[in-house]
């Protein structure tokens, strides 16, 4: 297998509006890793990224010189352990490591499988029955974070880490079914640490610049599902 040291060049094929390429390009800002970002045009893929994700064809895909890596979760990971220097993405521990990575997991299987559900639901009636099933999902995610956040307005605490960075994917497409359902499924009542830590996720340091605006995901949501 081809290795890349540190000081490899650092490429990031991503396209506009995809939660999945926000986690590398915040993983990459908090460890301070110089790289080219290179924005795709998912209806005309490149030659770079069939060659670097021959089995999906998709982005995020993370070029560390002659080395790629593929599927948002294994490339912050792979950025963690390359670049170990602080502050650290995942947990020290193994069984916060564990922690994380099981709701990690449960984010992009069953959150985003259910906010699918809602935005490209046709009929009223069925958004609203996938709109209890995505309300679960937080209320589940809502129980997490009590557990792990120790008190502070993140899941790690006071510092952003791996399951923000898992959870903050969802940020954005949120704000979306929160329009096209008309139901708010972060707020102060329900969900008052998912509700705050959202706040705290978008205000980020690392997150901000390169998080689109709700009027900006709407309007890539709308032209993805065939939304008026």
């Amino acid at each position: 297998m081809a290795q890349s040291g540190l000081n490899s060049t650092v490429k990031l094929l991503g396209t506009w509006g995809s939660p999945f390429a926000l986690r590398a390009q915040v993983a990459l800002h908090l460890k301070s890793v110089e790289y080219e970002y290179m924005e795709e045009v998912l209806n005309s893929k490149s030659d770079l990224l069939l060659e670097s994700n021959p089995i999906y064809k998709k982005v995020p895909v993370l070029i560390h010189g002659d080395f790629s890596v593929c599927e948002s979760l294994n490339i912050v990971q792979y950025i963690d352990e390359s670049w170990p220097s602080d502050p650290s993405i995942l947990p020290s521990h193994p069984s916060d490591r564990a922690f994380a990575r099981f709701w990690a997991h449960f984010v992009d299987g069953k959150c985003f499988e259910t906010i699918n559900e809602v935005a490209g639901a046709k009929d009223n009636d069925v958004r609203m029955a996938m709109a209890e099933n995505l309300t679960d999902c937080l209320t589940s995610l809502e129980e997490a974070f009590q557990k792990s956040s120790k008190g502070g307005y993140l899941f790690g605490g006071e510092n952003i880490g791996f399951l923000d960075i898992a959870c903050g994917a969802m940020v954005g497409p949120l704000s979306v079914v929160e329009v096209f359902s008309g139901v708010k499924f972060l707020n102060e009542d329900t969900t008052p640490g998912m509700f705050q830590w959202a706040e705290k996720f978008r205000a980020h340091e690392a997150v901000e610049p390169y998080l689109p605006t709700v009027a900006e995901f709407l309007e890539f949501a709308k032209k993805k599902f065939n939304v008026q």
